[in-house]
């Protein structure tokens, strides 16, 4: 459940593009003022946004936010404002040009997004950047690593409920044999993590733990930690299997570290704020015995806190 509050009614893009205009012309800038509207306007009612304010002062609002705004605000309201599509292909790019070492992005734009989703997001990283996703990936990785991330962001992914216990028996006996005998990358694992659908991996996951003492492939995997290639693995199976749960802990980690890691923090709360982050609040809340909310407000500051807290539907 998303965590937005958006107007269904009374909503004018002109009126809006207008507001913003005022908040970001003359000396200083209205950023509280680019909150309550930003901060508040789903995904289609920024595009008509931008079209209202790009029609009324031949400027890309896009833009404007980016001369007007600074630090982590500004990166975090630049990606909220971008179509979700777009956004994720600029995601991705950040990622790509991290390197190996930095593969979540990747990872879960692969993982966590339907099929359709993410052929709309290699759709969007082409017009973006003239290439394609897939292309980027491999110039950017090697070896196993290049293997299992190309896989997943050419995946086209079945999104039915129907499982096959028989298979999910089979391909469970192939991911424990190559989980024990340390052979990650092979090919098919690949094929298994990179083809099958979400609900038949659910099925599969559940047999290997079930035909392993109750010992989870995500915990064996753990126990290799020192292994990239099996820590990828592990980030690729709990992002397939249960996304909030993943979603909750990248922003654990995240707010937990020390010096709060700004970038996984807006990741998540930018990216899921239309779509699941009620469930992650519920779940960070259980496992943390304090709200998101005032998790958040406790490590950032400023602009940039009041701006995630309005995503989150935090009202005071």
């Amino acid at each position: 459940m998303a965590t937005l509050v958006a107007p269904l009614d009374l909503f004018s893009p002109i009126e809006d593009a207008e507001a913003l205009n005022k908040a970001v012309k003359g000396w200083g800038t209205d950023e509280e003022a680019i909150i309550n509207i930003l901060g508040h306007r789903n995904a289609t009612q920024r595009l008509q946004i931008r079209q209202a304010y790009h029609d009324l002062y031949q400027e890309d609002l896009i833009k404007r936010l980016e001369s007007e705004l600074s630090g982590h605000f500004e990166r975090a309201m630049y990606r909220w404002v971008l179509d979700p599509f777009d956004r994720d292909a600029v995601l991705a790019n950040v990622a790509i040009r991290k390197g190996s070492g930095n593969p979540e992005a990747i990872i879960e734009i692969s993982c966590a997004r339907s099929s359709e989703e993410l052929l709309a997001v290699r759709r969007a990283y082409m017009a973006r950047y003239k290439r394609s996703l897939e292309e980027d990936v491999a110039a950017h990785t090697s070896g196993d690593i290049r293997r299992i991330l190309v896989s997943l962001v050419t995946a086209f992914r079945y999104e039915g409920d129907e499982i096959n216990l028989r298979v999910a028996n089979s391909e469970a006996e192939i991911l424990r044999v190559a989980v024990k005998e340390g052979v990650y990358s092979h090919d098919e694992v690949l094929r298994v993590l990179s083809t099958r659908s979400k609900s038949q991996l659910m099925a599969t996951f559940n047999c290997y733990r079930d035909g392993n003492n109750g010992i989870s492939i995500t915990k064996e995997l753990l126990s290799d930690s020192g292994n990239e290639l099996a820590m990828v693995l592990h980030t690729t199976i709990r992002c397939l299997n249960d996304p909030t749960k993943y979603f909750e802990k990248v922003v654990r980690e995240a707010l937990k570290r020390y010096g709060t890691d700004e970038d996984g923090l807006t990741r998540v709360i930018v990216t899921r704020a239309e779509k699941d982050l009620m469930g992650i609040k519920e779940r960070y809340y259980k496992k943390n015995n304090i709200s998101l909310d005032h998790a958040v407000a406790k490590e950032i500051s400023g602009d940039y806190k009041a701006f995630l807290l309005a995503l989150m539907g935090y009202l005071e």
